[in-house]
């Protein structure tokens, strides 16, 4: 969910709870097997991907800006997304949002300006969760087969097919033309006299109707002329706002193209629900999904499962739930069982932002992953800018040791800043050793959204929202991506020499990320080991170690854009004990550029490695025979 207007989320936190268990901070975990190599996730911007027009007029329709299709990922483009080393395909925006595009020859009603945000609307703002999104078809009519060749496409070349499912709320005009047999609209069956009823989909404000939010800075489609854009909208009686704002006219920064969804919770917080049993959070997927066999839930629980297997029936495997948090975890073990019950191998990614929550979402409400933002991205951000140091790195690995494959790491998504934005980083090298770290810290997944490997720094100015995130809410084209593009040919014939030197970096090392088996292996740091004992060792500097039966790695990352460190990085004698190295000399690979050999030193048990690491450099050193 775009964050734009996130000042409320605390207070929905508080009000709901996010249906607190008591977080269990010990446990041991379930046994996992993990393959060889890391998941590597490639977020695509569906609607931005394949669009070639360069004009960028802000507000600009699709005549003017042109969009993406489906049709745009041809065998050619996931050919070379493959070749990044990508395991997976997050297709962001496919599910049917509300769009200011007439599309009624089609049977779609207009969607109103006054509760659109941008002109391509956002994609969290979902219309009918039985169809995708008509501007992403070449033939608006054959939408969702057009989606399902996609689907074949992508498994053709080896990856699995991510989309989203936003549980919290759905578009203020929901209604589904896709629905099967027997479905009912969300709210099509609701008492709009109460406020709450447990089998009511909304919320509702009596004797209310809704207003739409202004402000002076604002106007919808910048202030261009439209038959509905006349700060009108008719709902009676007004719903609660997605962010759960119970105003009958939002304020302008909540998720006022939303409506919240009831999941059996009370406004006064109290759930309307079975609870979990005690002891739950050790239970296997199939203990939780026999739990709620016998169990009476709130419809929407049952709406929302439906959605989800409808999904997997068309091949889809997995899904990003967009502001997980903001539903009960208990719905989680409910819908996740079921999810898991038809698809065992189904991928099930959570946004959470509340670190106490997170062995919650993982141990009782079955997600596989989660973002970890609050923790390792926002400190590799604040590292980059010079704000933090190196040190904090090994104290987040030590907080989430209990959970750290199911930590999601990424720097860059459609929420957050692109790094070559000026307000982050305004050069994409800057970021490399945090990508180095970030992709090979852990054996969590990592996640590339798509433009980063290019550089792409976010500057246009759209319509909704402003630059250095490049926008969900409009039909803009990609200017760095657009170049690897090259017109549908996906060679980067027309990118910088320093661009493509960027993207061969990205490919270096994801897929070395994706074949390690040391990856999937034991960690252990050596930052504060060095930073007692080595010269010229700094918080500039991060450094540890990663193995497996078959693979000892080394890997050293220099956060400094200006200084060249040359040292003797020292290696514990309990990560040489472990490795069963005895004093000698044992060569070293760099496999970021196996130009790079360097020798480790072993005497009286101590280790240590003489090199130089260059400003923004990274090394991830291998033990050959």
């Amino acid at each position: 969910m775009k964050k734009f207007q996130i000042m409320t989320f605390s207070v929905l936190i508080a009000l709901f709870g996010a249906c607190k268990q008591k977080t269990v901070t010990k446990i041991a975990e379930e046994p996992m097997d993990l393959k060889e190599g890391k998941v590597v996730i490639y977020q695509v911007f569906t609607r931005l991907f394949g669009n070639q027009n360069t004009t960028n007029k802000p507000w600009g329709t699709i005549e003017e800006n042109g969009v993406g299709k489906f049709s745009d990922f041809t065998d050619t483009a996931l050919k070379e997304i493959k070749k990044i080393g990508v395991t997976h395909v997050w297709y962001t925006g496919v599910p049917h949002h509300a769009v200011i595009r007439d599309y009624t020859q089609f049977g779609i009603d207009n969607d109103d300006p006054d509760v659109v945000k941008g002109r391509a609307g956002s994609p969290y703002a979902v219309k009918d969760y039985y169809n995708v999104n008509p501007d992403l078809a070449d033939n608006p009519a054959n939408r969702l087969a057009e989606f399902e060749a996609l689907v074949q496409r992508t498994h053709k070349h080896g990856m699995k097919v991510l989309i989203d499912i936003v549980p919290n709320h759905v578009a203020r005009h929901y209604k589904s033309l896709s629905k099967p047999d027997g479905e009912a609209d969300f709210g099509e069956h609701d008492d709009t006299r109460q406020e709450y009823a447990r089998n009511n989909n909304f919320y509702y404000i009596p004797n209310s109707q809704f207003e739409v939010p202004t402000a002076d800075y604002y106007q919808p489609l910048g202030g261009e002329s439209h038959a509905l854009a006349d700060e009108k909208f008719t709902e009676i009686p007004a719903k609660w706002t997605g962010n759960g704002s119970r105003a009958p006219k939002p304020d302008i920064n909540d998720w006022y193209e939303t409506v919240k969804i009831n999941y059996g919770i009370r406004p006064d917080g109290s759930k309307d629900f079975p609870a979990l049993p005690e002891g739950f959070d050790t239970a296997d997927l199939a203990t939780h999904y026999a739990y709620w066999q016998d169990k009476d839930v709130p419809d929407s629980w049952h709406k929302f499962k439906n959605i989800a297997l409808y999904w997997l029936d068309k091949g889809v495997d997995g899904f990003r739930f967009d502001m997980a948090e903001m539903v009960p975890v208990e719905f989680w073990s409910y819908m996740n069982a079921a999810i898991k019950h038809q698809n065992p191998d189904a991928f099930l990614l959570a946004e959470v932002y509340n670190p106490a929550e997170y062995r919650n979402y993982i141990r009782l409400g079955k997600m596989d992953y989660l973002y970890d933002k609050v923790e390792l991205y926002d400190t590799l951000k604040a590292i980059i800018q010079g704000r933090s140091s190196t040190d904090y790195i090994t104290d987040i690995q030590h907080r989430l040791a209990d959970i750290e494959h199911h930590m999601l790491h990424f720097l860059e998504n459609h929420d957050e800043q692109r790094i070559a934005s000026p307000d982050f980083a305004g050069d994409p090298r800057k970021a490399l050793p945090a990508m180095v770290v970030s992709a090979t810290i852990s054996t969590s997944p990592t996640m590339l959204y798509f433009g980063q490997e290019v550089g792409e720094p976010g500057a246009e100015k759209a319509g909704f929202g402003a630059p250095t995130r490049t926008s969900i809410f409009d039909y803009i084209g990609v200017p760095h991506h657009q170049r690897w593009m090259n017109k549908g040919a996906f060679d980067g014939g027309q990118l910088s020499a320093s661009e493509k030197q960027l993207r061969n970096y990205y490919v270096r090392l994801l897929n070395f990320t994706a074949k390690s088996t040391a990856l999937m292996g034991k960690f252990e740091e050596i930052h504060r080991y060095n930073r007692e004992r080595t010269q010229n060792y700094n918080e500039r500097l991060y450094s540890f170690a990663r193995w497996s039966e078959t693979e000892k790695l080394i890997i050293l990352s220099n956060f400094d854009a200006a200084q060249t460190y040359a040292l003797d990085l020292k290696i514990p004698q309990s990560i040489l004990h472990q490795w069963d190295l005895e004093d000698g000399t044992y060569s070293l690979l760099d496999q970021l550029d196996n130009s790079n050999v360097f020798e480790l030193k072993i005497s009286e048990g101590q280790g240590a490695i003489s090199l130089e690491v260059l400003p923004l450099g990274s090394y991830i050193l291998k033990i050959v025979d």
